[in-house]
């Protein structure tokens, strides 16, 4: 018996990394699958690759910053399967130009902000009634480890947005608890993606990243579903506002190892 089994997830932004291996965990653990992205062949090949294991997934299309969208895309989870009972708002952008408050333009703090943090409130804004119908649900959403510590690396825009998704998440753990409604935030630490191996292919710059981790090496993005999945099912049941934390020991520590 798969710890979803019977349930209908949407995971957005689910057409590489993180919100595709979630997609697939959930998947492989019983649900039904909506994937969403704003990359068409990405997302239907998440879409294919489920189906081919077995599952049963749909795609649409969804740039989670804008409303209409949002809501049409979960219109499309209830139209598809029934109803709604895991939403996993996953899609979030790292602007190249993101930098300190003194020097990041508005426009890019606009973008950053839109599909960080609007997009995760439209998600919840068009979600929660849908699980509401369904009879209850989880939400899952995606911070960072820098939503709870100051980034070493100047990155104001993308370290407000997610801060302000832990803060948007507690409140709607409180108003909804007694509605059948969990809401639940991962703050993942850095991971090892195509993106970071080509930002830290020098060794010397790649060790002055891993020398802050005390466990001395990047996360998966497997290891990032695996907690999502755990949020996701029945087994965090007593969770709600929370902040799960995966990320390596960097928040736990207060010097740098040797």
């Amino acid at each position: 018996m798969g710890r979803l089994d019977g349930k209908v997830a949407l995971v957005t932004g689910a057409g590489s990394g993180i919100g595709k291996l979630s997609a697939k965990l959930f998947s492989s653990e019983g649900a039904s699958v909506v994937v969403s992205d704003i990359v068409d062949d990405a997302g239907e090949g998440t879409v294919s690759e489920i189906r081919d294991a077995g599952g049963d997934a749909a795609y649409v299309h969804a740039d989670v910053s804008k409303g209409a969208e949002a809501a049409a895309m979960v219109r499309f989870a209830v139209d598809t399967y029934g109803g709604l009972s895991v939403m996993m708002n996953n899609a979030g952008i790292f602007h190249p130009q993101d930098d300190s408050v003194t020097n990041t333009d508005e426009d890019v703090w606009d973008k950053t902000i839109a599909i960080n943090l609007k997009g995760v409130f439209l998600g919840c804004k068009y979600g929660v009634p849908a699980m509401l119908e369904s009879g209850g649900g989880s939400i899952v959403n995606v911070a960072s480890f820098v939503a709870i510590m100051g980034a070493a690396t100047p990155q104001i825009a993308y370290t407000a947005s997610k801060g302000g998704v832990l803060a948007m998440t507690r409140e709607i753990a409180v108003e909804f608890a007694r509605r059948g409604i969990r809401a639940n935030s991962i703050c993942p630490g850095p991971i090892e993606t195509p993106l970071l191996q080509e930002l830290l292919a020098e060794p010397a710059r790649r060790q002055r990243r891993l020398v802050h981790i005390p466990m001395g090496r990047f996360g998966q993005a497997q290891e990032i579903a695996n907690a999502a999945l755990f949020l996701a099912s029945d087994e965090s049941s007593l969770m709600t506002g929370a902040a799960l934390v995966v990320d390596g020991g960097i928040t736990a520590a207060y010097v740098t190892p040797e």
